[in-house]
């Protein structure tokens, strides 16, 4: 969106798009599965994970005569990339960056984390895309929210007690998230067995793409 003509809601509609995608598969899904029992298959799931970024990239035809494309090419490109790899990492669909948050902030989002993806120095907050509009206006959504926020605040404070008492209220209220919360589980029960440097600012480096 954005290239080659503009759209001054390109954020708002990457994200309308990767919510229509997820719940397109969910649909395919179930009529492969229905076509896979009545043929007597053994039905296999597709999955997909999303990234989603915004900034600036160079948009185009580019290439040589033994490959040319249409494509996209920048580092804000290559973070896009990396998030999309973390989907499988944070158990969830669409994860997206900050810009993207920024620029469409009527969506249902959660942090993910600080994370410092493969191939870069600086960390970036990372977010989960759950639903639109009408999802995060709800009082569920915005009772797990809330909670969520504090144990992201409480973990990053090293309160690893009151941390772990808010992931198993989180819990309940999204059982979709259920890798997620695990992952913190896992993480605090490492650093209370092997504290965390002096200067740790809650920030993980990943190590794979």
């Amino acid at each position: 969106w954005n290239a080659p003509l503009d759209d001054p809601e390109h954020a708002k509609n990457a994200c309308r798009a990767a919510l229509a995608m997820h719940a397109s598969l969910k649909e395919l899904n179930g009529q492969w599965e229905a076509e896979a029992l009545g043929e007597g298959k053994k039905f296999i799931p597709i999955h997909i994970g999303t990234g989603l970024n915004t900034g600036k990239c160079i948009v185009g035809n580019m290439g040589s005569d033994q490959r040319f494309d249409y494509s996209v090419l920048g580092d804000d490109v290559n973070l896009a990339s990396r998030l999309e790899g973390q989907s499988k990492t944070y158990g969830v669909d669409i994860v997206i960056g900050p810009n993207t948050v920024a620029q469409a902030p009527d969506f249902a989002f959660l942090e993910l984390d600080l994370i410092r993806v493969k191939g870069k120095i600086v960390p970036v907050h990372i977010f989960a895309l759950l639903g639109d509009n009408a999802m995060k206006e709800t009082p569920a959504f915005k009772n797990l929210e809330t909670l969520h926020r504090q144990m992201l605040a409480t973990y990053r404070s090293q309160k690893w007690d009151e941390a772990g008492r808010l992931i198993e209220e989180c819990r309940p209220l999204s059982p979709a998230l259920k890798t997620l919360y695990d992952l913190y589980h896992n993480r605090i029960a490492a650093y209370l067995s092997v504290a965390p440097a002096a200067d740790w600012d809650g920030t993980f480096t990943a190590t794979s793409k």
